[in-house]
């Protein structure tokens, strides 16, 4: 009888017909990469004018010299010498950047999947790139919100994704 079962179970499963099967779509993203040529994305690293705060991230403080990340975008810079009204004197522009760290003050971000380092002079708004190690965090925002890969061509960075309409 147990022989009987098992014989039935397995010719069921092997000379099915396709008759009763479920059509399989695959998951796809909601959303879609926004990519950007390396040689523009390399360059668009810059010290501005001072903008509101939209969303913060994380909190980096040297000196009297405060950083809040806005996340992706950059670092809002304030002059804290007095913390109870930090003053904010500019915009510290790196996209795709959610963390950064100072020595010496040489400042070390992430910006997308490269790692830079950057001299600044807050007080005169100059800034200048001093080394930049390419793929370093090689899978930057190769995710999208939803959990996708994207993969990256040699010369595209994704910068952010948008969602599909």
């Amino acid at each position: 009888m147990l022989l009987l079962i098992v014989a039935t179970f397995i010719s069921s499963c092997i000379f099915n017909g396709n008759d009763d099967d479920i059509p399989f779509e695959p998951f796809q993203s909601v959303y879609e990469p926004i990519k950007m040529p390396r040689n523009e994305f390399e360059n668009t690293t810059q010290l501005l004018p001072p903008r509101a705060i939209i969303n913060s991230g994380k909190i980096y403080i040297k000196g009297h010299l405060l950083f809040i990340n806005e996340v992706n975008e950059g670092f809002h810079v304030f002059n804290n010498s007095n913390p109870a009204t930090p003053e904010n004197i500019g915009f510290l522009k790196i996209l795709v950047s959610t963390d950064l760290a100072i020595k010496n003050d040489v400042i070390y971000s992430n910006n997308g999947p490269d790692l830079i380092a950057i001299v600044t002079n807050i007080e005169n708004m100059t800034i200048g790139i001093t080394k930049r190690v390419v793929n370093t965090f090689p899978d930057a925002m190769s995710f999208s919100p939803d959990g996708f890969y994207f993969p990256t061509q040699e010369n595209d960075i994704i910068i952010g994704y948008q969602l599909i309409q």
